[in-house]
């Protein structure tokens, strides 16, 4: 165990966070599994275990993505891509349908199931990282740099948008900012998000859940909709994070869990405040502010384009998602079906995230030791200086 400890590097805080929000998640899923359990006939314990099983597989990949050198995610890069766009197709074709939507496919021989657009997030992020660091020489030419970043992300955004506009929205939004981050002029940019709106458009009005998207837009934009069958999973949230009050109800003792459509997932927020309370959800705001600030921190650091971008790209998606679950739950947004990154219960959406996370430390770590590596040279100079280590000539 201490030889474990002693080779965990990064950011403290980082790895304080993601214990915080284990911790959390595995209270909140055990008591809003209640009802779920009662409908599969099993006890709430199997779902909590299950659960806990794959957040210890996460602290497992987390460790190891951590002591992978991130550099080495610049050539897996290109792999993810060229695995994730025949992943996404597959999906949209023979994936399982539901809400008119297919979002998951299912792993042969093992019962489980993904979301391709967990594995199409941490592709499309690492390929942009890796093809703006490589792109910096010739960032402004259309034909050697934006064109092919344009095309992934257009690609990967209508492949996604066309069962998860939510997620793919989101995304999209990420690549933006590493756009900006990464030296792409504001004319190219403007040209990207003419295109994602077009897109966008398209989607909305054509796309195969346009009515979904139809309904709940006009249903959060319409108040006098509300307490009808088009607002049921935001009238249900709202009464959970309304009777919570200050210290909420107690562990345990949520009563919308059972009316509340997935509280374990898409609304786990909002049966965190109905048993915690504001200040339970003060808690978990705070617990993403901090993160959001560390990666800030990581960035501004990273001595390599590439890491700052990795971290920066890696971060915006978990934080951005987890804002948008929060407002979702509060009601500031529409209903978009996106889980809280490392609470909500997902399986393989969880360890997609924990891969997130190590990818964010091995940053880190590659800062510490740079940092490391200058102070022992410098201290080297200052004391061949003072002639206690005789100059090589």
């Amino acid at each position: 165990m201490q030889a474990i400890l002693d080779r965990t590097k990064g950011d403290r805080w980082i790895w304080i966070i993601i214990i915080f929000l284990s911790l959390i998640s595995v209270l909140a899923v055990y008591s809003a599994t209640g009802t779920l359990a009662y409908k599969r006939g099993v006890g709430s314990e199997s779902l909590m275990l299950k659960h806990l099983l794959f957040i210890v597989i996460g602290f497992v990949l987390i460790y190891l993505a951590h002591l992978l050198n991130y550099r080495y995610y610049a050539g897996i890069s290109k792999v993810l891509m060229v695995v994730t766009i025949p992943l996404l197709l597959y999906t949209l074709v023979f994936g399982s349908h539901v809400n008119d939507a297919s979002r998951w496919i299912a792993i042969p021989g093992t019962g489980l199931t993904f979301q391709t657009s967990d594995l199409a997030k941490l592709a499309l992020i690492t390929f942009l990282a890796r093809t703006l660091t490589k792109k910096q020489e010739n960032i402004k030419d259309v034909r050697k740099a934006f064109i092919p970043i344009m095309g992934s992300v257009c690609l990967v955004f209508i492949l996604i948008g066309l069962a998860n506009l939510s997620t793919a929205l989101m995304l999209f939004g990420v690549s933006i900012l590493l756009l900006l981050i990464g030296r792409i002029s504001m004319k190219q940019i403007a040209i990207v998000c003419v295109g994602g709106a077009a897109l966008l458009t398209i989607l909305v009005l054509f796309g195969p859940r346009r009515e979904t998207y139809k309904s709940r837009i006009k249903a959060y934009f319409n108040p006098e909709m509300q307490h009808s069958d088009k607002t049921y999973q935001q009238d249900q949230a709202k009464i959970a994070v309304a009777s919570g009050g200050v210290f909420g109800k107690g562990p345990g003792n949520s009563t919308q869990r059972n009316f509340l459509p997935h509280p374990y997932s898409d609304f786990i927020f909002a049966i965190i405040v109905e048993e915690y309370g504001m200040f339970g959800g003060f808690i978990i705001v705070v617990l993403y502010v901090i993160l959001m600030y560390r990666i800030i921190k990581i960035v501004t650091q990273a001595p390599k384009a590439f890491g700052a971008l990795l971290a920066a790209g890696l971060g915006f998606s978990l934080t951005i998602q987890a804002l948008a679950n929060m407002a979702v739950a509060v009601n500031l947004f529409p209903v978009t079906g996106v889980p809280l990154p490392l609470v909500s219960m997902g399986g393989t959406s969880i360890l997609f995230t924990s891969v997130a996370f190590g990818i964010i430390l091995s940053v880190s770590k590659d800062i510490e030791e740079h940092k490391a590596e200058s102070a022992a040279n410098s201290t080297k100079e200052e004391k061949i200086i003072v002639g206690e280590i005789p100059a090589v000539a």
